[in-house]
């Protein structure tokens, strides 16, 4: 194989155009799909020799030059003035315009391929963002140079949402059609990890070190508050996630999927000790409804409290939202009250995480059956196809979207 350095690849600054084709008969195939997942059941436990597998990330700048044209993406179809963006480009611009996102994504994709080797998992791994270079039409032209005909994809996100799920599978769709791929590559989709142990057993292993490190200060228990901290989302965005499962439930798949995680941490990690869902990293405008309580709010607010542990349960990796919303602005709230304060450490390259995501792919190349798939929640395991609908986002209107049924 032909994997190129992903570290060195040439750069441009723009990502591949909207997707233009799709079928949105009543009944119609997984677009771009395999034979195993073509017809949209929930789960498959169809063997499927998959060729390689596909590496997801959000992208991030590696340089002043390159913030606003990755927020241009970022933000691309919203009518975002460039004078807005800046706002945003100051939290890049303090780490001199390098966000950490794409290096741990090459840590990451190290590591993946060393635990499928050690697996005896033989797929090639490629790697592409949906927002900077590397980019997803990059790799799959690349991919497809290589002959590679089926891929199983890993997006750096473990939750239902339009930005964390759908958006993915809609970049997927233009990454295929600017690639010219739709034809002759087919790209499925690993389920939605959240509940999967391997991405629980870092935030456990990180609370646990926290509350020790907590008490040692001399903190006792009813003085100590968790904070799960995830990404806010519009309101109405989170109502529609994980589809008709979740219709009439106050935040949708998102937040419900996001509380069964933070239970199943507590349980394990700090059982009798107080704790809340938090939010952060807001960008929509004030009339807008995003969830809440804002993680400042929430700290402000924690006057019978000596100590706060942040949590940040909606992340995969230490990316630019963690480094600035947490270790940043969230820890001046805390100095500010004078709590003690502690992030525990992302999933990043976490041993537990990296086998969760080789035993993602080995499920679906062996066909196992979703009751012997591993899930540590009451919500799981997720679906291996998104349902109809799932996901979207009314204000953008209808787009493209693979590995999933349509609309």
């Amino acid at each position: 194989m032909n994997q190129r350095d992903e570290s060195t690849s040439q750069r441009r600054e723009t990502k591949p155009a909207a997707a233009t084709g799709a079928y949105r008969a009543e009944g119609a195939l997984v677009p771009s799909a395999t034979r195993a997942t073509s017809a949209g059941p929930e789960h498959t436990a169809v063997p499927m020799p998959y060729d390689a597998i596909l590496l997801s990330g959000f992208g991030g700048p590696e340089g002043q030059d390159d913030v606003l044209p990755f927020l241009r993406n970022v933000t691309r179809g919203r009518g975002i003035p460039d004078e807005r963006l800046e706002q945003v480009a100051h939290h890049y611009r303090h780490f001199d315009g390098v966000s950490p996102i794409n290096q741990q994504n090459r840590e990451l994709l190290q590591a993946l391929r060393a635990a499928l080797a050690d697996e005896g998992i033989d797929l090639p791994v490629y790697w592409g963002n949906r927002n900077w270079a590397p980019y997803l039409d990059e790799a799959l032209t690349e991919a497809a140079a290589d002959g590679i005909r089926t891929m199983i994809a890993i997006p750096t996100s473990a939750y239902s949402s339009y930005s964390s799920c759908r958006q993915y599978r809609e970049d997927w769709a233009d990454a295929l059609e600017a690639a010219g791929l739709q034809q002759s590559l087919q790209i499925d989709k690993v389920r939605q990890y959240f509940s999967h142990p391997g991405f629980i057993r870092p935030f456990v292993d990180g609370l646990r070190d926290a509350l020790a490190g907590a008490r040692e200060a001399g903190h006792a228990d009813d003085a100590i508050e968790v904070l799960f901290s995830t990404h806010s989302i519009p309101t109405e965005d989170a109502a529609l996630s994980g589809g008709e499962t979740f219709a009439g439930v106050d935040g949708g798949g998102y937040v419900a999927q996001h509380l069964a995680v933070a239970r199943e941490v507590i349980a394990k990690a700090a059982p009798g000790i107080s704790w809340q869902l938090v939010f952060q990293s807001r960008s929509g405008p004030p009339t807008q409804p995003w969830l809440e309580p804002d993680i400042n709010d929430a700290i402000e607010a924690l006057d019978a409290r000596t100590a706060v542990i942040v949590v940040p349960l909606g992340f995969v990796s230490d990316h630019m939202e963690v480094m600035w919303d947490l270790d940043t602005e969230a820890r001046e709230t805390a100095d500010e009250h004078d709590l003690w304060f502690v992030r525990t450490p992302t999933p990043g390259t976490h041993p537990a995480f990296v086998s969760a995501l080789v035993d993602l792919v080995r499920e679906r190349i062996a066909g196992i059956p979703v009751e012997r798939r591993l899930n540590e929640t009451e919500l799981g395991p997720w679906f291996d196809v998104c349902r109809g609908g799932c996901c979207a986002n009314p204000r953008l209107g209808f787009k493209p979207a693979i590995a999933g049924l349509l609309p």
